[in-house]
């Protein structure tokens, strides 16, 4: 005879890690930290643990209203809030003023939380919480760049010497530009420059950043999203 409620519980597993990897194949397409398997795992175990805190402790359980074994689901669910937080602190990167990974570490998070609805028999809940994480990584994303101008920059360039990166420095504060930081190194009486900054969008439109660097060579500008 087939065991129906198996069958359900498997198929939890399953819907978790299916909606869990719909979240990381975005995520691996945009070439992030976490991607698909990791997305996968995470859902996929915060979906387990939340069955098995359901029905893993039938053994214990006694019957009747003079029970001595009293089960509260919510504990373990707390510790999957509590335990994928230090998952997510992993995809934070700080480095030279600039801080990635956030969406990431925060799709993590969702993602155990969508698990853990899976899990506990919310098959509608986790289905809208997954259209509503996508929502918030593509379309806001793309509604973000039109309406958030600023944004940090990532500019490569040789330099002939320090004086050609002081002047282009101070040029770059006199346009109202915020220098995060710099870092440079000489190689073959190159001056091979990297500057952080800060800026509003119209600038790099107007093309005013590239004529304050128009006499560097090698230019390269990148998002630091």
């Amino acid at each position: 005879m087939m065991d129906w409620k198996l069958l359900e519980l498997i198929g939890r597993l399953a819907l978790a890690g299916i909606l869990g990897g719909v979240i990381g194949f975005d995520r691996s397409y945009r070439a992030k930290e976490a991607g698909l398997r990791t997305h996968f795992l995470v859902a996929l175990g915060s979906a387990l643990i939340m069955i098995v805190s359901q029905h893993g402790f039938g053994d214990f359980v006694f019957a009747g209203a003079d029970s001595m074994v009293k089960l509260d689901p919510s504990r373990i669910a707390a510790q999957i809030v509590s335990g994928i937080g230090f998952l997510g602190a992993g995809m934070i990167i700080f480095q030279k003023k600039f801080v990635s990974g956030l969406t990431t570490a925060a799709g993590l998070w969702t993602a155990a939380g969508i698990g853990m609805a899976v899990g506990g028999g919310m098959y509608a809940v986790s289905i809208a919480a997954t259209l509503l994480t996508l929502f918030g990584l593509e379309l806001l994303r793309r509604c973000a760049r039109s309406w958030i101008t600023v944004e940090n920059l990532k500019i490569s360039c040789s330099l002939k010497n320090r004086d050609e990166l002081a002047g282009i420095l101070t040029e770059l504060h006199r346009l109202g530009v915020r220098v995060l930081d710099y870092q440079h190194n000489e190689e073959d009486q190159v001056l091979k420059v990297q500057v952080f900054i800060r800026c509003n969008l119209q600038a790099v439109k107007e093309g005013k950043i590239v004529e304050i660097f128009r006499s560097a060579g090698d230019f390269h500008l990148e998002n630091q999203e």
